[in-house]
């Protein structure tokens, strides 16, 4: 009895270990990690871009309305600082 106990259970170990994933599977596994790693890798450049991007425009934007307003503020100095028209003697 012991003898047949110790060969089922023999048996259903290498049963067990006879089901692990094939080498075909673990390259797989290990393909489709490596292709997640490069997609995340692309989108936090892609996300880092956008974001340099935005910070450029921002820039551009703050620098334009920056000039308008010096050149705005320039326009109404000119206008105050116009001298007063001499009559005619």
């Amino acid at each position: 009895m012991k003898r047949l106990l110790s060969l089922i259970v023999i048996a259903g170990m290498c049963t067990f270990v006879a089901c692990g994933p094939s080498a075909e599977e673990k390259a797989k596994a290990e393909k489709a990690k490596q292709d997640s790693l490069q997609a995340i890798e692309q989108t936090r450049i892609a996300d880092s871009t956008a974001k340099e991007t935005a910070k450029a425009d921002s820039v551009k934007q703050i620098e334009a309305q920056r000039i308008a307003d010096s050149t705005k503020a320039a326009e109404e100095q000119a206008s105050k600082a116009k001298p007063a028209k001499k009559g005619k003697k």
